[in-house]
């Protein structure tokens, strides 16, 4: 039997449903797409999805082959450069023709500082592989990994699963001496845990109905799931809460941090029974984070220092702050990371990453220097305290993603590994860029742009223009192995840095929230518009592209500037914004009011929320054509948001192209497999393509 395709897109049924806050009343005629248990819904769903198939079954053969490009430019079977922890190598191997990652570990001799060769991706001799995510997610359709954590002696590893894409892991605990995996078991948990310094007790972190990680609990290993007891709670539901071991395995950390917030509390390792003790209460605005460092907490924080000051504090009476690095404007400091005798602070400066090293003792400092104009880097994983290497990971637009390790006395740099490309991959014949738009109130925004060397400047060439601009998370340049397939074939890529996110610091953040969220929008435009003048490319050759917040990005320039784009992909899109922030029972909603606004009390940021909410201004005009990607286990951003939007768009301006496609079986991140996730980037790179007809 054979299912006859759809011919025309979807229709969906209106039943105005009306809403009133502060003296305004609102229709909504496809709020019942909410009803996630509702048959109707899943089956207008499944219709879009039915209807996308066939609007972009010319597509196939495309898709196909730049799945088969991606493919065949990665080294399917691949191994991390371990890392040293105790008496242990960790890395992570990948296979060919396998979804998931295997978790390993080899014996290191005692003063063996150099990791293992990595070879062509196979197992190192003396391999022990501790959990394998094939294994785990067989006969399963979406498969996550929670917590890995394994104790400080290296005996028992805490780990959890997530099967269904919401991500509410269960947490077990593995026997690494004998391969067992214990009884021990609880559902329903969310990312990070803890070890205390023997291995018998285990930190973990739940959920309230609203998706707010707010309890920390503490679970004794061979134990039932129900004798395990809250050690902290927080009943603010602007906070989150998290739990972790610091580096030095000395102490338990637990945070409670809302948007602007923050409150830090610990407990030894070696007392895990013992009370929480305070750093220093919470006061509103005021953001610190905590380090070990020998007698000493360091401090990073924001009180009287918009882009973050350093300082310390003791151990044995947490105080007064001391100052370590003085605030200086236009460097923003972003996170600390104590090892024995140095201390390395992440900052962002004039736009990019970097990292300063301080020695123990010394007011002496340096920052690394790195060569190529646009790049980013970091720390990456470090488990050991004690120890002269650190790793770094960095990237550019045109250089793979790379390892280093670093002695931070000597000042060396090892190249370690840098992912493989394969297939021939030159980076001379790829070159990166600084652009800089002039937003409406003449701040200048910056712009990072790769593209093939042969190229024309003359306007002809299609451009592809990404953004996100909230939460402070700062979109940096990376490598990406996909995006080749687009470089390839003429096409320009570029990243917006928009206000709203980090990239320039806090004041960067702050002038793209709450009742400046338009900067967000009008500096995207922007850049769009000055890449069209400056002869990169031309309005009706620029497909932007954005997901979650970012997609609230692309709603919001699809109803401002439909003129500036032949198309926009939307992924897991926050578009409708304010029916979402008015209904506190919903996952995020309350903690978010610090990012957006409390429309409940304020008719102003109501009003603000209202005027430039994608789904309440849809309008009947010209707009580009919009491809909309979401899933319908998505907790962060519920999968009616952008099915309502499509619906309203096809009702409101019928001319427009617009497509839904939803993952009936996963989460914000789409497909977990990363053969499922390159078949679905292929999509969209082939949706792209056929837009600004490259196909």
């Amino acid at each position: 039997m054979t299912t006859e395709m759809p011919t025309t897109p979807p229709t969906v049924r209106q039943v105005p449903a009306e809403r009133t806050f502060h003296g305004d009343t609102v229709t909504d005629e496809f709020s019942w797409l909410a009803e996630k248990e509702n048959p109707e819904t899943i089956a207008y769903l499944e219709a879009e999805n039915d209807w996308t198939g066939k609007a972009t079954a010319h597509l196939d053969g495309l898709q196909t082959t730049i799945f088969e490009e991606i493919k065949a430019r990665t080294q399917e079977t691949d191994l991390s450069v371990p890392q040293r922890k105790g008496s242990f190598w960790y890395y992570t191997r990948t296979v060919e023709g396998k979804q998931y990652g295997i978790q390993c570990r080899v014996a290191a001799a005692p003063d063996d500082v150099s990791p293992p060769a990595t070879g062509d991706g196979a197992p190192l001799a003396g391999e022990e592989v501790l959990l394998d995510g094939n294994e785990l997610a067989e006969g399963k359709n979406f498969f996550a990994l929670g917590t890995f954590d394994v104790t400080p002696d290296g005996n028992r590893l805490a780990y959890s699963v997530d099967f269904d894409g919401d991500e509410r892991f269960i947490l077990k605990v593995k026997d690494l001496v004998t391969g067992e995996t214990l009884a021990d078991e609880v559902p329903d948990t969310f990312y990070g845990s803890a070890w205390s310094s023997d291995g018998s007790t285990l930190f973990y972190i739940t959920v309230d109905d609203a998706w707010r990680p707010y309890r920390v609990w503490r679970h004794v290993v061979g134990q039932q799931a129900a004798d395990d007891v809250i050690v902290f709670e927080e009943a603010d539901e602007r906070f989150w809460v998290g739990v972790e071991l610091t580096r030095s395995e000395k102490f338990i950390v637990i945070d409670a941090n809302s948007k602007v917030t923050s409150e830090v509390r610990v407990l030894a390792a070696d007392d895990p029974a013992a009370e929480p003790a305070l750093i220093r209460p919470r006061v509103q605005g005021v953001e610190y984070s905590i380090d070990h460092h020998g007698h000493r907490f360091l401090v990073l924080h924001n009180e009287d220092a918009e882009d973050f000051a350093l300082a310390y504090t003791s151990v044995d009476n947490p105080g007064d702050w001391v100052e370590l690095i003085p605030h200086t404007p236009g460097t923003r400091l972003e996170s600390v990371d104590a090892f024995q005798r140095h201390i390395v602070v992440s900052l962002r400066r004039d736009g990019l990453t970097g990292l300063r090293v301080l020695a123990d003792g010394s007011t002496d400092s340096y920052d690394m220097a790195f060569p190529e104009p646009l790049y980013s880097v970091g720390l990456a994983g470090n488990p050991e305290y004690d120890t002269n290497l650190v790793r770094i990971s960095y990237t550019s637009m045109v250089t793979p993603d790379s390892v280093y390790d670093v002695d931070l006395i000597t000042r060396a740099m090892e190249l370690r590994k840098r992912k493989p490309v394969l297939g021939g991959y030159d980076p001379e014949q790829y070159e990166q860029y600084r652009e800089w738009a002039i937003a409406d109130d003449g701040t200048r925004v910056p712009i990072s742009v790769v593209a093939r060397k042969d190229v024309p400047r003359n306007g002809t060439a299609p451009l592809l223009l990404y953004g996100y601009g909230s939460y402070e998370i700062s979109m940096d340049p990376y490598f990406s192995i996909a995006r080749l397939s687009l470089l390839d074939r003429g096409m320009v890529y570029a990243i917006a840095h928009v206000r709203g996110g980090g990239e320039m610091g806090r004041r960067w953040y702050e002038d793209g929230k709450m009742l400046t969220k338009r900067n967000t929008f009008t500096d995207f435009i922007a850049c769009a518009r000055t890449l069209a003048r400056s002869s990169w490319t031309s309005a009706d050759k620029i497909v932007a592209r954005g997901g979650s917040a970012g997609g609230l990005l692309m709603g919001a320039i699809a109803n401002l500037a439909p003129d500036a784009f032949a198309g926009i992909v939307a992924q897991v899109p926050f578009v409708d914004p304010l029916t979402s922030i008015l209904d506190p029972s919903l996952p995020l909603t309350v903690t978010e009011w610090e990012e957006w606004g409390n429309p409940l009390e304020s008719a102003d940021v109501y009003a603000y929320m209202k005027s430039y909410s994608p789904y309440e201004n849809v309008v009947k005009q010209k707009y580009p054509a919009i491809l909309a990607v979401t899933s319908l286990n998505d907790t962060r951003v519920l999968y009616h948001e952008p099915a309502k939007w499509v619906a309203r768009l096809r009702a409101t301006a019928p001319e427009g192209s617009y497509l839904l496609k939803t993952e009936m079986g996963a989460g914000h991140g789409g497909p977990s497999g990363r053969y499922d996730s390159w078949k679905e980037e292929a999509f969209v790179i082939a949706w792209t393509l056929d837009t600004v007809h490259l196909a």
